[in-house]
């Protein structure tokens, strides 16, 4: 008897339909094909063993399971239920008329229980637009799948429910989830506030504009001195997530396995890799593609601490993502894209010592091993960080004020209000959110100089010799210096100020 029961399988942060056509003939064997890898081969012993202990049994005839599209390699425990029901329903020991209509996935246990999946809320998405009724999954990922409406979203936790489905013995009540109501229930203020950073005035205005403009950010300091504490800050400034972004997260979260027991994210995601990771972690990739730190990062923050630790050539591979916004990680068989827009936050000591220009510091490095030392950070990687600030220590009388700081609560205020200039001014441009994300013909049109802020700004590039790049950087931080004053026109004193924040440009640091 033939018989075709649905899955699903996930390629990049989108899902694909698969049909998994079970014939059971005369003959002796278990043949699985359409190019399934070692997790699938495997199934048939987690099924056998799950099919006995729940009363049931792998028949003893001739088993052929074909994965379609046959070409398309599938991966992955999750068709372990798949495989399972449609083995039931092809040698008639369940009647299920109604299988066709519903995707299965879901990773059986030798008991028949069942393990979470990954990609969840991707294959939910691609159940509605196929037209499917309803979705079996583990109970662990259910509220990830629920999250789509139009949907019946099944939690199950044993084979022996779904069996009990299909055969009208016992009914199970589909998981709803008011998606707009769990987003918002769940958009809490972040833990870690600003106002518990005692002086670093000057730092705060510079996390306060790269956050009102989306700007990439470099920290560049002794030890001790609050780079890392500012950082971790970063995110309770940035304007809340929409529910578009909530979604556009929670699916690369989701394919990734990071979801756990929660549903949707509305918090923007803080990722922060140690600097022994490979370029395969940071950017994503694999012989089956995951996405790596910079797309975990998606609408969030990227805080690379100690950034010269980093492998020069790890850093490198940042640089085609930090421009496009998005990683493309191609295979001889096909190719994936996974978005990464993402605030990149760096850190560094000044020097190998952690002293730079300090006569009193312990130990002073050598302008050989200063050169070492800096040459880990290339310069095309540099032109693309907008900000570049020095922090220095706190002074005693600082650390020891009893005054709280002004708190993260009302920083966000100005921010968002900034935010919000921005997205009208782009509003019928796709893609373009902030001002971090406009090309040079955005940059020429909405950051146009008078005549004084011109000759300041060529003054400023023909001293410390910057890039164009450099050029279209402190002109998108100066549109958004004006945004945060509500100023039609960029000034001189906003030219200014952005002109500060190229601490690595002068003289002293990279040659």
């Amino acid at each position: 008897m033939l018989i075709k029961v649905y899955g699903s399988a996930v390629f990049g942060v989108d899902a694909s339909k698969i049909t998994v056509e079970v014939n059971i003939d005369k003959g002796v064997g278990y043949h699985l094909v359409g190019l399934p890898d070692n997790a699938i081969k495997e199934s048939s012993y987690r099924i056998a063993a799950a099919l006995k202990n729940n009363g049931y049994q792998l028949p003893g005839k001739k088993i052929t399971i074909n994965l379609a599209p046959a070409d398309l390699r599938k991966e992955g425990s999750a068709y372990d239920l798949t495989l399972a029901i449609g083995i039931l329903v092809a040698s008639g020991q369940i009647k299920a008329e109604e299988v066709d209509k519903y995707i299965i996935m879901g990773e059986l246990s030798l008991d028949g229980g069942l393990q979470s999946i990954k990609g969840a809320l991707s294959i939910a998405v691609k159940a509605r637009e196929e037209g499917f009724k309803g979705f079996f999954l583990p109970i662990q990922n259910v509220k990830e799948a629920a999250i789509v409406d139009g949907l019946e979203v099944y939690g199950i936790e044993n084979i022996t429910q779904v069996i009990d489905f299909f055969e009208g013995r016992g009914a199970i009540n589909p998981t709803i989830i008011n998606t707009r109501e769990e987003f918002y229930k769940n958009l809490d203020f972040p833990d870690l506030d600003f106002s518990d950073v005692k002086g670093q005035e000057s730092i705060k205005r510079c996390m306060e504009i790269a956050a009102a403009g989306g700007h990439n950010i470099i920290l560049i300091g002794p030890p001790g001195s609050g780079k890392t504490m500012l950082a971790k800050r970063l995110p309770s400034i940035l304007p809340p997530m929409t529910l578009k972004e909530a979604l556009e997260t929670t699916k690369i979260h989701s394919v990734a396995g990071k979801i756990k027991d929660a549903g949707l994210m509305s918090q923007r995601p803080f990722r922060s890799p140690h600097h022994t990771a490979s370029s395969v972690s940071l950017v994503g990739g694999g012989s089956y593609p995951q996405p790596g730190e910079i797309s975990l990062s998606h609408n969030g923050v990227l805080f690379l601490d100690e950034l010269p630790e980093f492998k020069r050539e790890v850093l490198e591979v940042m640089r085609q993502p930090l421009e496009d916004r998005e990683v493309t990680i191609s295979r001889a068989k096909f190719t994936i894209t996974y978005p990464s827009s993402f605030m990149l936050v760096a850190s560094m000591n000044p020097s190998p010592s952690g002293y730079f220009n300090d006569p009193d510091a312990p130990v002073r490095s050598s302008p050989m091993e200063m050169q070492r030392y800096l040459s880990k950070i290339s310069g095309p990687l540099l032109d693309r960080i907008d900000i570049h600030v020095e922090v220095t220590p706190v002074p005693f009388e600082k650390l020891t004020e009893t005054r709280k700081g002004e708190s993260s609560l009302e920083i966000r205020n100005r921010v968002t209000s900034a935010r919000e200039i921005q997205s009208k001014r782009f509003e019928a441009m796709d893609n373009i959110h902030y001002n971090a994300q406009m090309g040079s013909k955005l940059v020429r049109e909405y950051c146009e100089l008078e005549p004084s802020s011109l000759e300041l700004l060529k003054n400023a590039m023909e001293k410390l010799n910057l890039s164009a790049r450099a050029y279209d950087r402190i002109l998108k931080v100066s549109r958004t210096i004006a945004d945060l004053e509500a100023s039609e026109k960029v000034q001189s004193v906003h030219v200014a100020e952005a002109i500060q924040y190229r601490s690595l440009d002068r003289d002293g640091w990279l040659g």
